[in-house]
């Protein structure tokens, strides 16, 4: 697209490339290297990291939704080129929307520094991976139209998620926070509702490539068949397995009563645990 010629990191594939090669490196030789190495607390850093997240994903979501509104968007398929200056707008924010796919690389690079090894999942490292390379070519290609509706709602549920994260690294505020399990049922939520929209310009075609809109609802699909294992591993069998300890005793409350040296027990334990 001739409206992005010269544009940071989008002339040459080249950069983003390299970025991602240079991720999964880090990703491999990363816990490597931490191995026999004290784990890093990062705390503050983590709560300015996140909280400028949030705010970048705030800023996207506001002027997207504007944009599509300014431009008389139609839902079920959008060309590129008839939103005249809200085009811009849009292709404009959905540039700050590629580059910070690649600033979320940095998600990766804490759990490294911070020895949480278990949370560099595939699916973690495959959406992380994914995310930068697909968005040069829908920045080079359909940087408008109908590619403004997933990264709306993406923008939306980063909110949510950056600034869970962001609190979550204040240990005080742990105890409050109660709804990581309901953003994977939004980012779930989002993926179908994506390929709902992205469906609507198949059945409905305007100017828009067909070949981006399969593409679109096939990685959906990839998504959704990665975050539903998560969520059934992540929830479903903590919560039977909280059952199961509950059933054969080993819980707090036996009998109808409470142990209480039990549950002092586990808040010690709990203590301990968060005190990175």
């Amino acid at each position: 697209d001739p409206r992005v010629k010269g544009w940071l990191l989008l002339e040459n594939y080249s950069p983003t490339f390299i970025f991602s090669v240079l991720y999964l490196l880090i990703v491999w030789l990363g816990p490597k290297y931490m191995r026999n190495k004290q784990p890093f607390s990062c705390r503050g850093i983590l709560v300015v990291y996140n909280l400028g997240l949030t705010l970048l994903s705030l800023y996207m979501f506001y002027e997207l939704v504007t944009g599509v509104w300014e431009g008389g968007y139609n839902f079920f398929c959008q060309d590129t080129h008839s939103g005249g200056e809200a085009d811009m707008k849009i292709i404009r924010v959905l540039w700050w929307y590629y580059f910070s796919k690649l600033i979320e690389f940095m998600d990766t690079f804490f759990f490294i520094l911070r020895k949480n090894n278990h949370q560099i999942t595939v699916l973690h490292v495959y959406h992380h991976a994914t995310m930068l390379n697909i968005w040069w070519f829908v920045m080079n290609w359909v940087p408008c139209g109908h590619s403004y509706f997933g990264a709306t709602l993406n923008s939306f549920i980063h909110v949510l998620m950056y600034s869970y994260y962001g609190l979550s690294a204040v240990p005080a505020m742990r105890p409050y926070l109660w709804w990581k399990k309901y953003i994977t049922q939004g980012q779930l939520t989002q993926f179908v509702l994506t390929i709902f929209q992205t469906s609507c310009g198949v059945v409905w075609p305007c100017a828009f490539p067909q070949g981006w809109l399969y593409f679109q609802i096939s990685y959906m699909i990839s998504l959704i068949i990665l975050f539903t294992n998560f969520y059934i591993q992540t929830y479903n069998k903590k919560a039977s397995s909280r059952r199961k300890e509950y059933q054969n005793g080993s819980t707090a409350t036996v009998n109808g009563y409470t142990n209480s040296f039990s549950s002092l027990e586990n808040n010690v334990k709990q203590r301990k645990q968060r005190k990175d």
